[in-house]
């Protein structure tokens, strides 16, 4: 009996046991850490060490890692200290493997680099691999004070970074398990929240992710449409998250590999890259502004544009010829519409050949060109990568060849270009558009190649062919497109081997069959590497020497607009968010690429205003130029065969809607300009998020209908058809009317906001200065006209701002201190203008002219007004149902340090304020209560 009774109470242990196991080993649907990212089966799944459960919800991987999972990696002996933190060796757990040819042996380097910026890098400890060539700070000792800690788990290995003050995990990889193969590498972590944002490049829908769905973003440049989904024209592995305290801080990963980062509801985030090494960055913030000029401190901040590249631009292709393109200036002249840059996309060209213009349909372009800049315009030109290879005598061609800077074909023992086909077509055929795009391809495009944009001698040929077009077109700025590298053939015209490089054996969930689709092969040769590696990187490498050669070419700051970017492509250059359509649902999408661009610290950037494929309605095409007017960068251009769409395509009544926002877009480019030169001194966004400025406000975290300039402008534009109102989020502060001065009577919550067709509505923030300046047709122009200020008093009756402002095209102005700095401070009484540089002088200086002042609320308007002590009390006006004060007709240097005063100053020592606009009976009563108090 007494045995019977042993052995039933071992089988209860072992029941209990083993059912507390089970559960122990259940996972969660929401934490399925997925084991099998391309298409599996049971079978294929189990024998990766994985267990398989189907599941009824969409996108849970039916294969994923169980808890128990032997693979991964473990810290052999002890985690050393360095002289910036620590290091540790990894050694693989097990034989278990997922692709094979796993790196036995892994380092892990944590570097303390700053108080604010931890970096981890897990590479080979015994073979060189590929590693990013942008360059990024090195901390030469470890930070004295840093906000983080950093803990180690032995086996399997994983590692955490906590914030020090309120122990949030920022990283935590122990969530699955870390994969280091040749051509595989996968980490997870889990972010303390799901309030994620940025990774890029791709269209998405809302500025926040929605982790509570599976997604899974591919990240690897290619030429694609933004609303058919899918990896774009950028390379962006970064990501900012909001902790639920209000804190933030961001991730970057510094590979370049193509990649998927799949997101997941735990919440988890999980990189998976076929090659490179895993060098992260984490930046601590706290604020989500921090964060952003952590990061661009790291990777570069932002080139300062050139003025007139703030003001508005006008493209199209298939202008076809000279005439069109002279109607359009004139049309602009005629209905008053400000412009300040044309573009010549490749219809320009001869053939769409770089470096060439057409004698015929283009004929006196460079005359053109330099008639229109004596009337203020400047001239853009479109250059792409692709040289066609089969015209006799084509110097970019031959003189590349002689330089050996093209891409080599990988699988060519006697190392020959590699061919494919882009833009340029055959010399004397006429292309038959009705054929579809692929026979078109096949009959009419000339073979092309690829200058390697990391080769020795790419100075001397891209650089000096551009400047030797620059003698003969006067170009401003350059636009270099389909720099992916996009190609319309797959890989060559040959194909691609079957190699492991173009059929590595796991293919990120990228658009396309093969990795080569729509550009060239990965096994082809580039000099610094292995186009494999180095392919979203292309566009990067072009971007440098091209911003080199314009300015050499044009003596000025210049521009260049790229559409392929990487980390740090913002010191250089520009991006538009691509080959957009005509449509209502691609106005919203913009405004998120728009505030991710400004996170990756590529704050110069818009989309193509009114679309790039199709035809807008005016209505649309109306709602798109007043939203476009609040994009740094203001481009309508449009595709071929599609009808024209510019402000005066549209007839008179358009045009005079259109006018009225681009003038205010034009009024407000000196503050514009001012936010640009804050952010390449510190990092800040142009365009920011609301939840920048409220972060302590959750119900700023998912607004990406509204954006902001700067701190203090808030921008409420209509994204739909047919309305005429705005449900608009006023976070907790004093709000005023750009257009009126009149104060929100709603201090938080959501308010209906009118919006008729000729409108956006626009609110200044309380507390803030906003530099503005008298519209004209072309910032050649208007910065000569009369400046103003707009003085938006905040809670405590203050106010402050600032101006930069230099000649608006030097190269390094900032560097060589030739600018002009001008802070301004307000409070009831006054406004004090105070010159903390004063580098730039010249004679057509702009003088203030005007002050706007929100927020005053007195009742009386018998106010002395001084301007530096002289009375101007005929300037000034008051409002006090809008409770705004007008001064205008004012002439003061815009160098020279000023002081208004439109109130009363209390003498020091009594304590009290004697307000502006007080009554005479007032200040009587004042007088006896302070002479009361002092007997």
């Amino acid at each position: 009996m007494a045995s019977f009774q042993k052995q039933a109470t071992l089988l209860i242990f072992l029941g209990v046991f083993f059912l507390t196991s089970a559960i122990a080993e259940r996972v969660l649907d929401q934490d399925k850490i997925d084991c099998y990212p391309e298409v599996g089966n049971q079978t294929l799944c189990e024998a990766r060490g994985c267990t398989w459960e189907q599941s009824g919800t969409k996108g849970v991987p039916w294969c994923f890692f169980p808890k128990s999972y032997r693979g991964g990696y473990k810290i052999e002996g002890d985690v050393r200290e360095t002289q910036l933190g620590y290091q540790a060796t990894l050694k693989r757990r097990s034989a278990s493997t997922i692709y094979g040819q796993d790196i036995d042996e892994v380092t892990l380097d944590v570097e303390f680099q700053t108080n604010n910026r931890v970096r981890f890098k897990l590479y080979d400890s015994k073979t060189q691999r590929y590693e990013v060539p942008v360059p990024m700070p090195k901390a030469m000792s470890k930070a004295s004070d840093p906000t983080y800690t950093v803990e180690f788990k032995n086996d399997p290995f994983s590692l955490k970074i906590l914030r020090k003050d309120t122990d949030a995990v920022l990283w935590d990889s122990s969530v699955g398990p870390f994969i280091f193969e040749d051509q595989f590498i996968q980490i997870s972590t889990q972010p303390p929240s799901s309030f994620v944002y940025g990774f890029g490049e791709q269209e998405h829908q809302t500025f926040k992710h929605n982790l509570s769905t599976w997604e899974v973003l591919a990240i690897f440049t290619r030429d694609q449409f933004p609303f058919n989904g899918g990896n774009l024209y950028g390379h962006h592995p970064f990501y900012t998250c909001m902790e639920n305290d209000g804190k933030s801080h961001g991730v970057f990963l510094m590979n370049s590999n193509a990649m998927d980062v799949a997101l997941q509801p735990m919440p988890a985030i999980t990189y998976r890259t076929i090659g490179g090494i895993l060098d992260f960055y984490i930046f601590l913030g706290p604020s989500p502004e921090d964060v952003v000029k952590q990061y661009t401190e790291a990777i570069g901040r932002t080139f300062l544009p050139p003025y007139w590249s703030l003001g508005f631009q006008l493209s199209r292709w298939g202008y076809n010829k000279i005439e069109t393109v002279k109607g359009l200036v004139e049309n602009m002249r005629k209905n008053d519409l400000p412009q300040d840059v044309q573009f010549g996309d490749i219809d320009y060209m001869i053939r769409q050949k770089d470096f060439t213009y057409d004698p015929v349909n283009f004929k006196g372009l460079p005359e053109f060109v330099r008639s229109i800049k004596k009337d203020g315009l400047r001239y853009i030109i479109i250059l792409d990568p692709a040289i066609g290879a089969n015209d006799t005598g084509y110097r970019p061609y031959d003189w590349g060849n002689e330089l050996n800077v093209f891409i080599k074909d990988g699988d060519s023992r006697k190392n020959e270009n590699l061919f494919g086909k882009v833009w340029p077509t055959f010399e004397n055929v006429t292309v038959n558009s009705s054929l579809d795009w692929d026979e078109q391809t096949r009959l009419y495009r000339q073979y092309a190649t690829f200058p390697d944009y990391f080769h020795p001698n790419i100075s001397k040929y891209w650089g000096q062919l551009i400047r030797d077009f620059h003698n003969i077109i006067e170009f401003d700025g350059l636009w270099i497109d389909m720099n992916e590298p996009a190609n319309f053939v797959p890989g060559s015209v040959s194909g691609c081997s079957k190699n492991t490089w173009d059929y590595p054996p796991y293919k990120p969930r990228i658009v396309g069959n093969i990795l080569a689709d729509k550009t060239v092969c990965m096994n082809a040769k580039q000099t610094n590497s292995l186009h494999y590696n180095v392919h979203s990187l292309y566009g990067w490498s072009q971007t440098l020497v091209t911003l080199d050669a314009a300015r050499q070419s044009t003596g000025k700051r210049s521009l260049v607009i790229s559409r392929s970017t990487f980390a740090s492509s913002g010191k250089y250059a520009g991006h538009w968010l691509g080959d957009n359509k005509a449509s209502w649902d691609q106005l919203h999408p913009s405004i998120v690429g728009m505030l991710e661009f400004n996170l990756f610290g590529i704050p110069y950037i818009g989309a193509d205003v009114c679309g790039f494929f199709d035809h807008p309605t005016p209505e649309m095409c109306l709602r798109w130029t007043q939203l476009g007017a609040f994009y740094p960068f203001f481009r309508n251009h449009n595709g071929f065969g599609n009808k024209a769409q510019d402000p005066a395509a549209f007839g008179e009544e358009f045009a005079n809607k259109a006018r009225k926002v681009l003038q205010t877009r034009y009024r407000l480019l000196p503050f514009l300009y001012t936010l640009f030169y804050e952010a390449q001194m510190d990092g800040s966004t142009v365009v920011r998020p609301v939840m920048h400025e409220f972060a302590d406000d959750k119900d700023t975290w998912e607004i990406d209908r509204q954006f902001l300039w700067g701190p203090s402008l808030l921008i409420s534009p209509v994204l739909e058809e047919s309305k005429t109102t705005v449900d608009a989020y006023f976070p907790d502060d004093r709000w005023y009317d750009y257009y009126t001065g009149k104060e929100m009577s709603t201090r938080k919550g959501h308010v209906p906001l009118d919006a008729p067709l000729d409108h956006i509505p626009l609110h200044v923030r309380g507390g803030y200065i906003i530099p503005t300046q008298e519209p004209a047709n072309n910032t050649a122009f208007s910065r000569k006209k009369p400046m103003g200020l707009i003085v938006a008093l905040g809670d405590e009756g203050e106010a402050s701002g600032q101006l930069f402002w230099d000649d608006g095209e030097s190269i390094d102005t900032v560097k060589n201190s030739k600018y002009l700095l001008i802070k301004f401070s307000a409070d009831e009484s006054g406004l004090t203008f105070s010159t903390e540089k004063n580098g730039y002088s010249a004679s057509d200086l702009p003088k203030w002219g005007s002050v706007t002042v929100y927020g005053l609320d007195k009742d009386d308007i018998k106010t002395p007004l001084s301007v530096d002590g002289q009375d101007m009390q005929d300037k000034a006006t008051y409002d006090g149902d809008t409770k705004v004060l007008n001064i205008t007709g004012l002439s003061l240097s815009i160098n020279e340090e000023h002081q208004i005063k439109w109130g009363v100053i209390p003498p020091k020592g009594t304590g009290h304020q004697v307000y502006p606009f007080a009554t005479d009976a007032c200040l009587l009563l004042l007088a006896i209560i302070v002479a009361f108090i002092e007997h």
